[in-house]
């Protein structure tokens, strides 16, 4: 239904789209969130720089890799050093609180209304900061959680203390062989619940918050909706942007507001109905807080 060719970029003032916004926010008998990467990012959770440098040194200078995402993808020579990073990358993207106030920003916007969130994020921000975890759903899975390799069933496993137990005892960028995750059922390496080939697993905690989420959308589309687009690009413009794009469209009440730095675009033909705001995600949600 949209492209890429047929959008219309922001022109209006900084200002005026901030005001526009806050009225939509004040006015809306719904909101959808729909939060990609530049929400994190901009409550700090970088992958590249000082962040990194920090934390993966000793990889940078073995390997040669800059970032987290590129690390991620490294064919690393044993299992051993493999989880010794990936248990490092972990414990700081998902057990380490958001930096800032963008996520409880956010909140203090939406909490006393009927709001939910889908996000491609696997860091769980939104529910470290408060959120209602019945009005979450991740759609790409959760640095949270294990998932058999095979995989042999539809089950995740909760993470948390192995991966505490990775970061504690590693030396010489390697873990302990004994602390390699293996599913309980067929022994397999156990890998991360991360949307990455069809060997994704979806739990049930996934089918129910899938199952919230569009009960939420049937139920209200055609309600006064503000669907809020926060720091999703194009990678996979399927889940949140062009759904918004499409429900926006088939609603001559809904308003889509999109914040992102250099990417604030909608297709012309809800150009009316949209808000768009080309700057800094944090600074945007602290002025309509205030």
């Amino acid at each position: 239904m949209f492209s890429r060719t047929k959008t219309t970029r922001s022109t209006s003032d900084y200002s005026v789209e901030i005001e526009r916004l806050n009225s939509a926010l004040n006015s809306a008998e719904a909101v959808v969130i729909g939060a990609g990467a530049g929400l994190s990012t901009a409550a700090g959770f970088t992958y590249s720089g000082e962040r990194f440098r920090e934390n993966f040194a000793d990889f940078e200078e073995k390997y040669g890799f800059h970032d987290m995402y590129s690390g991620g993808f490294y064919p690393f020579e044993t299992n051993e050093e493999f989880w010794a990073f990936w248990s490092r990358n972990i414990m700081l993207n998902r057990y380490t609180d958001p930096l800032g106030s963008v996520y409880n920003d956010l909140l203090s916007l939406v909490e006393n209304k009927d709001y939910f969130v889908i996000t491609t994020n696997v860091d769980h921000c939104f529910l470290k900061s408060g959120f209602d975890k019945k009005r979450l759903f991740y759609t790409q899975g959760d640095y949270g959680l294990f998932q058999c390799s095979e995989p042999c069933c539809n089950e995740t496993f909760d993470n948390e203390k192995v991966i505490g137990q990775m970061c504690e005892r590693q030396s010489n960028m390697k873990i302990p062989s004994e602390l390699l995750p293996k599913c309980p059922h067929c022994g397999k390496p156990l890998t991360m619940n991360l949307r990455a080939d069809d060997k994704f697993v979806e739990d049930e905690g996934w089918h129910r918050a899938a199952e919230r989420y569009a009960d939420f959308i049937r139920s209200r589309k055609k309600s006064r909706i503000l669907y809020l687009e926060l720091g999703v690009g194009y990678n996979t413009p399927v889940i949140i942007k062009y759904p918004f794009w499409q429900l926006t469209a088939a609603n001559p009440k809904a308003v889509y507001a999109c914040i992102n730095l250099g990417e604030a675009s909608c297709p012309r033909d809800i150009a009316a109905q949209s808000i768009l705001i080309d700057g800094d995600i944090a600074r945007a949600l602290d002025e309509l807080k205030r």
